[in-house]
């Protein structure tokens, strides 16, 4: 395909000067006139333009006919990229495929630069498990993911009994930011937005902290509050939550923390999925995540009396949530179901469709009901530790937090019972790049509008 491209760019003769009397094309068999006219008709064939001679006149057809040996001289080139037209009196005519080839082939050049000069954008969020990167282009249907790193550093490791972050921990997290650091600069995005979560929120030296990633890494990291957690992950699930409904429980099970968001459509939804966080009536945040559980309770050997214990201590907690009943009531009378973004709820989903190896394209969106979701916990509860540890859909690295995880779910799941739960592989970083997505737009908006303004005032 390449050196089609090339020959359909360089067969094409450049046009040579038609001063005098005599046309370089019309030279073998013409004079004067005639010799002038087979040279305009000659780059009118060499162009392929068929604007330039849609509407020939009558004497440059005459022309045409009189001196078809010379025209015939001047397509030899042309003839090597492919059959010249059969009819040589009229110039409206395209000449043949290659011209046709060559144009399309500039035309897919510039929408291919016209996407790469798009705006890439970078979230990197550093939970008290994970350290997660996404880099993505926007497109014009939101993003595009080009790159992206997650590894498991359990930064939040013992602070449940020091308060404090641990020293193995830091470096095993510091040697993952490093490698986020290295695909930032790589890619250097418009816009980036790294945040920390529930172990840099609870931590009494997560200051000094923050300032060994910026003086080491190079990396200024923000803390955000629960609210901005819980309205950045329903953000990023939007998409995912049904359009008959007139309300969901959105949950996000954390290493540290699980938060929750009860959203109420029953006064209207909004149009845009980036903006579903304004229906948000209620909202919690449960300092209680899989690695609390498991450093709690225990992850690695689970019986059915441990599991049951840390369902009742989850469901303990959430009491605390504000419209608890009023919640119960809506799932009651109207069309309501959850929506889980965890790794928990997206391991049970792999291990629910039998997947041998996890693909995200099978899981996100996934619909699991009630029953579907209890065989596959009774499932799960039956795997002892080495057997979680070797299945492809949970590793060694899950496989003392899967249970845990499962305990928060399921304790959700009791409080308020719905059909169904839809499963969302995706959390904060997407809702990141949408926040940072939407306040380019903004920007770009708002300078369209003053220019606009300005234009109008100096005419």
């Amino acid at each position: 395909m390449t050196e089609i491209r090339r020959s359909a760019k360089l067969a094409v003769p450049q046009n040579k000067s038609t001063k005098g009397a005599k046309g370089a094309e019309g030279a073998e068999g013409a004079k004067g006139t005639k010799g002038t006219e087979g040279v305009e008709h000659g780059r009118q064939q060499r162009s392929g333009s068929v604007k330039g001679a849609s509407r020939p006149s009558k004497r440059m057809g005459e022309s045409v006919r009189a001196i078809g040996g010379s025209i015939q001289k001047a397509e030899k080139p042309i003839r090597e990229l492919g059959e010249p037209t059969q009819k040589m009196g009229n110039p409206t005519r395209k000449i043949d495929g290659s011209v046709q080839l060559a144009n399309r082939w500039r035309v897919n050049n510039r929408r291919k630069n016209k996407q790469q000069k798009r705006a890439v954008f970078a979230a990197l969020d550093l939970g008290t498990n994970n350290c997660r990167l996404l880099v993505a282009r926007q497109n014009e249907g939101g993003f595009q993911v080009i790159d992206g790193f997650s590894r498991i550093v359990r930064l939040g490791e013992g602070l449940t009994n020091s308060d404090m972050l641990d020293e193995e921990a830091i470096l095993r997290t510091l040697e993952a930011l490093s490698i986020c650091a290295d695909k930032i600069r790589y890619h250097q995005p418009k816009g980036v937005r790294l945040v920390a979560t529930q172990a840099c929120r609870g931590a009494k030296n997560s200051k000094q902290f923050l300032e060994r990633v910026k003086n080491e890494i190079g990396l200024e990291l923000e803390i955000i509050d629960q609210r901005t957690e819980a309205e950045l992950a329903v953000a990023s699930c939007g998409d995912l939550i049904e359009t008959d409904v007139k309300g969901a429980l959105m949950f996000d099970i954390g290493g540290g923390s699980t938060e929750l968001a009860w959203l109420d459509f029953r006064g209207g939804r909004p149009k845009s999925n980036s903006k579903i966080a304004a229906s948000i009536r209620s909202w919690h945040s449960m300092e209680i995540g899989v690695v609390t559980i498991a450093e709690k309770f225990g992850g690695k050997h689970v019986n059915r009396d441990d599991f049951e214990n840390m369902v009742s201590f989850v469901r303990a907690n959430l009491k605390k949530f504000k419209g608890r009943d009023k919640l119960k009531k809506m799932i009651r009378e109207h069309h309501v179901h959850l929506i889980g973004t965890s790794g928990t709820v997206t391991t049970l989903a792999g291990l629910y469709l039998g997947l041998e190896r996890y693909d995200r394209s099978q899981v996100d969106g996934l619909i699991m009901r009630n029953e579907q979701v209890v065989d596959t916990m009774r499932v799960l509860l039956s795997m002892p530790y080495e057997r979680r540890a070797q299945h492809q859909c949970i590793g060694i690295d899950r496989a003392d937090l899967v249970l845990p995880g499962c305990a928060i779910f399921e304790a959700i799941r009791r409080e308020w019972t719905t059909d169904y739960i839809r499963i969302a592989d995706r959390g904060l970083r997407e809702g990141l790049l949408i926040s940072l997505i939407e306040g380019q737009i903004k920007k770009r908006k708002k300078y369209k509008n003053r220019k606009f303004r300005n234009k109008g005032r100096y005419g």
